[in-house]
């Protein structure tokens, strides 16, 4: 008995290594050298010279990236709850086709999935165009003059979030039908003895066990959605006036304009403590709990 347990701590020590190797070449090492360059006017043209706290100050200072996060931010809020409440309704519908029927709707709805942001930027901003784009043809049905979406103060922002939520609703729609299909269906042959009605059982049934599935799919969309910066880069550069400069896209611009790159690196390690933070306090708010085995 205590060979076989030594054998087996032997098998995963030997299993664990080469992940353990990998996460610490390409994330460990990479991440306490990021955190050292962030402390010194780093440039790959000259000598670098150590100043302090000095990077987090411009950083937390600059005007512009509180603006930026705070973007990031209702960027996030506009996609994440409209993506999830749409592919919750999607997959119930999917649910209840008939496997002949599923199976074509399942792939149809993945393919924005794998477009890449910068396709869907050019489709949507062909869309958009104040000219000749689909989106004030269709509004000219109801007698709207068209409209600069992406250069209108007050629509650029939600006109980027309508390419992220085509992009991410496929994906979220079959994670959620995963889930679904996790239920026993007994708990739905209960609750129709009882009486119970189609929206009770999604307040009652459906939607406490599948907590587990929206806590992942709120955190890991919202680190997605901040993190976003393919779609206002290509669609609005960032405009106007800031309105879409997402975090990622300010960090971007001044890695690209700043010949010491110490600034860039200290915004973004300040990014992954809002991230972090934001994320821990979606898991504090909805308590993450072991699925009740049907």
């Amino acid at each position: 008995m205590k060979t076989n347990f030594r054998y087996d701590n032997k098998a995963a020590y030997a299993l664990l290594t080469p992940i353990v190797v990998l996460l610490t070449i390409f994330v460990v090492i990479p991440f306490f050298y990021a955190i050292k360059v962030s402390f010194y006017n780093w440039s790959f043209y000259q000598e670098s010279t150590f100043v302090g706290f000095r990077n987090f100050y411009m950083v937390v200072t600059d005007r512009l990236f509180g603006e930026a996060v705070w973007v990031g931010l209702k960027f996030a809020l506009m996609v994440v709850p409209a993506m999830l409440i749409l592919s919750f309704l999607f997959a119930n519908v999917v649910k209840n086709l008939g496997a002949k029927y599923s199976g074509f709707v399942k792939t149809s709805i993945y393919i924005p999935t794998i477009i890449s942001g910068i396709i869907a930027s050019v489709i949507f901003v062909f869309i958009y165009d104040y000219m000749g784009g689909l989106a004030n043809y269709v509004i000219g049905w109801f007698g709207s003059e068209p409209k600069a979406w992406l250069a209108d103060v007050a629509t650029a922002l939600p006109s980027i979030a309508a390419p992220a939520i085509w992009l991410g609703f496929g994906f979220t729609a079959l994670i959620m039908l995963a889930g679904l299909h996790d239920i026993p269906e007994s708990y739905y042959e209960a609750a129709d003895l009882e009486g119970a009605g189609a929206f009770k059982k999604m307040w009652y049934i459906t939607i406490p066990l599948m907590r587990n599935v929206i806590l992942y799919l709120l955190v890991t969309g919202f680190i997605a959605q901040i993190s976003q910066f393919e779609l206002s880069l290509v669609m609005t550069n960032g405009g106007p006036l800031s309105e879409t400069t997402t975090p990622n896209l300010y960090i971007l611009n001044h890695f690209r304009n700043d010949v010491m790159v110490g600034n860039s690196i200290a915004a973004s390690l300040l990014l992954f403590v809002v991230l972090g933070s934001i994320s821990a306090l979606i898991f504090r708010v909805l308590n993450s709990e072991k699925a009740v085995d049907g």
